[in-house]
């Protein structure tokens, strides 16, 4: 038995640890015994962890990690959240969102003190809207990561597509080691979405086989596996078309117009992939350095030449020389899914292309895993953006819309560890103001009430948005107070001044 006390405990409560020999028989016992004490439940699944958040031992952020360690099938998912586990994810957003309260405390200040203050002007107004742009900007590079994050978390979607009969099934078959796809002659045999879970180069990969796409076919079910084809090939990181060797491949793949009318083209995806590699240079493994695919950018799109065992002169490896639908030499194989022939160094290749695309190095810590931080990275962005505009319209610059807009982008990284404060602002103020008073006492700095001590003690209201700093000089009681500009009006009124 184990002591732990708080709060340096995994909850941050007092904790006791029973430990016993693993046999079920003797777990079952201790439980039922602990079970009999008036005392004592058993744990809701994931207690322990919201006790540990709710005692500010964890953010979402760890939280989320945990479940993902748990979860966690392949080394790369282990190591990212590993890292996250360790507050990578989170002092990168609290540094973020520490330099945004800081501009913020600043922004205030200028509304309700600048015209008495010498330091508080509009170069530090002019400061603050550059920090921000550069916050700003380096949020948006996070967003534009391909999606790796979530790719490592739930899997590198890769679609295999093509005409009927070009061996797609085979090919699933062949990766996963096992008949998870039905194999057959006949035309239209996969009408559905096949899918496995596997790894290539020690990343999940999410695999699925796909509908045959071809133009003639007026049969309703087989249109609407053609329909799901489209589908799933939009939402791929990497598209892996396959084509009979023996057979041309269409100048241009683009799925979603062959699942729209029978009388369309034979092949499939949602932007060309020669438009991919103009916006990028390809590098040794031909691929793109932006070519990213999913979320971020157009599928990567590869293209394999299959039953090279049947046709003349097939031989493995890359195709060279020509770049058929629009893929390059360097992204096409020719292989045998009943031989062989050509599929280890297809596999090896294939491994560095999602490696390379969606891998991470060593304690590297992605920024968004999870929809929801996406979702918010967005909003934060937008919000500086905001700021940025109506901070910078000079003189007639409304800056409380701009201060709001500061404080949601705030809010948005807040969401995202779940520590969220609306005073964050209190903590920078007060230096602002300790740090002028020590240069020169009671200084101009900020608006100053002074009044005449009364017989009755002089009452000033606070609310969360308003710090006051008193200081009695003889018979004078000097009340700064520093805040909004309302609650200052809203005090005054009160006192009746």
């Amino acid at each position: 038995m184990l002591w732990l006390p708080g709060p340096r405990s995994f909850t941050g409560e007092d904790t006791v640890e029973l430990h016993t020999h693993g046999s079920p028989a003797v777990v079952s016992a201790t439980l039922e015994a602990l079970g009999r004490l008036s005392y004592h439940r058993l744990a809701e699944p994931g207690e322990f962890t919201r006790q540990a958040h709710a005692n500010g031992r964890m953010d979402l952020t760890e939280v989320e990690a945990l479940g993902d360690l748990i979860n966690a099938q392949t080394d790369a998912q282990r190591r990212q959240a590993l890292a996250a586990m360790g507050g990578g994810q989170r002092r990168s957003l609290e540094a973020w969102r520490g330099r945004m309260v800081r501009a913020l405390a600043h922004t205030e200040a200028l509304i309700d003190f600048g015209e008495d203050a010498d330091d508080v002007t509009e170069a530090a107004l002019s400061s603050a809207v550059g920090e921000m742009r550069e916050i700003r900007r380096e949020i948006e590079a996070e967003l534009e990561d391909g999606g790796r994050g979530e790719a490592v978390r739930d899997g590198v979607r890769v679609a295999i597509l093509g005409p009927p009969n070009a061996g797609k099934s085979s090919l699933l078959n062949l990766l996963a080691r096992r008949d998870a796809a039905i194999v057959s002659p006949i035309e239209g045999t996969t009408r559905d979405v096949v899918t496995v879970s596997l790894q290539l180069g020690g990343m999940p990969v999410v695999l699925s086989d796909t509908a045959g796409l071809r133009s003639d076919s007026e049969d309703p079910i087989e249109r609407l596996g053609m329909v799901r084809s489209a589908d799933e090939a939009a939402k791929a990181h990497v598209q892996l078309w396959v084509f009979d060797a023996s057979t041309p491949v269409p100048p241009v793949l683009d799925a979603s117009s062959a699942a729209a009318s029978p009388t369309t083209a034979t092949a499939v995806t949602a932007t060309s992939p020669a438009a991919a590699d103009s916006a990028a240079g390809e590098d040794a493994d031909g691929v793109g350095a932006e070519a990213t695919g999913g979320i971020a950018g157009a599928p990567l799109q590869l293209l394999l030449r299959n039953k090279v065992d049947l046709s003349r002169g097939g031989e493995g490896g890359a195709e060279g020389g020509d770049t058929a639908g629009g893929v390059p030499s360097e992204r096409q194989w020719r292989i045998s899914c009943t031989t062989g022939e050509g599929v280890a160094p297809f596999l090896d290749q294939l491994g560095g292309i999602v490696r390379r695309l969606y891998g991470s190095d060593e304690g590297e810590t992605p920024l968004v895993t999870r929809a929801r931080h996406r979702q918010h990275l967005e909003g934060c962005v937008a919000a500086l953006a905001q700021f940025e505009e109506l901070a910078s319209l000079g003189e007639a610059a409304p800056l409380d819309l701009a201060c709001e807009e500061l404080r949601t982008a705030s809010l948005e990284l807040g969401r995202i560890t779940g520590r969220v404060d609306v005073g964050g602002t209190r903590r920078h103020l007060p230096r602002l103001l300790h740090r002028q008073v020590a240069a020169d006492g009671i200084s101009s700095w900020e608006r100053m009430l002074s009044m005449r001590c009364r017989p009755a003690p002089v009452l000033v209201l606070l609310s969360p948005a308003v710090h006051l700093l008193q200081q009695q000089c003889d018979d004078w009681l000097v009340a700064r107070v520093y805040g909004r500009r309302t609650t200052r009006t809203r005090c005054l009124k009160y006192e009746g001044l």
